[in-house]
C-alpha cells in the first residue's frame, strides 16, 4: 500500500484488536515499530511475533495515564531508533455505568486513560518527531454522538478530538496531526455491545455490517502517508455512515 521503509512508528495501545492490525501493517510496509501497552508480557509477545529478531519492532509496558511513563517510552524511542516519524494514540478504555451512579474515581480513571494518555504522549514525542511526520489519535464515534452509559468514554474521546485539532496548529506545517473516529468494528471490546443489541446496530448502519480492523488500519496508514501531505487537523469517520444517521 505505502512505502514507509525506514519510518520508525510508535504505537501506544498496541495489545488491542485494532492496534496490532495497525502495527502488522506499518510493520509490512517496511517500518520500525516501537509498541506499547499496559499489558506488558502481551505487547512483547506480539513485537516479537511479528519481528522476531527485535531489529525492527519492540515492545515495552506502558501506563498511558502516566506522564512520566510517556517520557521513559520516547527515551527508549530515541535510544532503540533514534527519531520518530509516526505516533499513533490508540489508548482505550469504556465500561457501563449511568452518570448519576458513576463516582469521582471512576470518572477519573477513565479521562485519564482516554484523554491524559494522548496529551501525555503527544507531548512526550514532540521533541523526536521528524519533520515530515505524523500523528494520528485513536478517537471514537461516541466522542461526537455521545453514547448512553459511556458519558465518561464520550467525554474523553471528544477531547482527544478537541486537542488534535489544536495539536495541529500548533505544529503545523512540521508535523501534521489527525485523528480517526471508529464505529462499531469487528474487535472483543465490541463483543459485550454485540450481545446486547448487535442486530439493532447493524440494522441501523447503512453499509450494514460491522467495520474491519484493516479498514481502520488503513486509514490510519493513509494519513501518515505522503498521500495525505496536505491534510491536518481532520478527522475520518470510520463508522458504515452511522454517524449521520439519526
Amino acid at each position: 500500500m505505502f512505502d514507509f521503509s525506514g519510518r520508525v512508528l510508535v504505537l501506544t495501545g498496541a495489545n488491542g484488536g485494532i492496534s496490532r492490525t495497525i502495527a502488522k501493517m506499518f510493520f509490512d510496509m517496511g517500518a520500525n515499530c516501537f509498541l506499547t501497552d499496559i499489558n506488558e508480557q502481551g505487547v512483547i509477545d506480539f513485537a516479537h511475533s511479528l519481528d522476531p529478531s527485535g531489529e525492527r519492532c519492540v515492545g515495552m509496558k506502558q501506563d498511558a495515564s502516566q506522564s512520566k511513563e510517556a517520557e521513559a517510552v520516547m527515551k527508549a524511542v530515541k535510544e532503540k531508533f533514534g527519531k520518530v516519524d509516526f505516533l499513533v494514540t490508540a489508548v482505550g478504555f469504556y465500561r457501563d455505568q449511568m452518570i448519576h451512579n458513576m463516582t469521582d474515581e471512576q470518572w477519573n480513571d477513565s479521562l485519564s486513560i482516554n484523554l491524559d494518555s494522548v496529551f501525555y504522549t503527544c507531548r512526550a514525542v514532540i521533541p523526536l518527531l521528524a519533520d515530515g511526520g505524523a500523528i494520528v489519535n485513536i478517537s471514537s464515534m461516541s466522542g461526537h454522538r455521545g453514547s448512553f452509559m459511556h458519558s465518561d468514554y464520550a467525554a474523553g474521546k471528544g477531547g482527544v478530538l478537541a486537542f488534535t485539532r489544536t495539536l495541529a496548529l500548533e505544529l503545523a506545517p512540521r508535523i501534521r496531526v489527525n485523528a480517526v473516529s471508529p464505529g462499531l468494528i469487528d474487535t472483543p471490546m465490541v463483543i459485550p455491545l454485540m450481545v446486547k443489541k448487535g442486530p439493532i446496530l447493524i440494522e441501523a448502519t447503512p453499509m450494514k455490517r460491522l467495520g474491519r480492523p484493516e479498514e481502520v488500519a488503513g486509514a490510519v496508514a493513509y494519513l501518515c502517508s505522503d498521500l495525505s501531505s496536505f491534510i491536518t487537523a481532520e478527522t475520518i469517520h470510520i463508522n458504515g455512515g452511522l454517524h449521520v444517521v439519526s
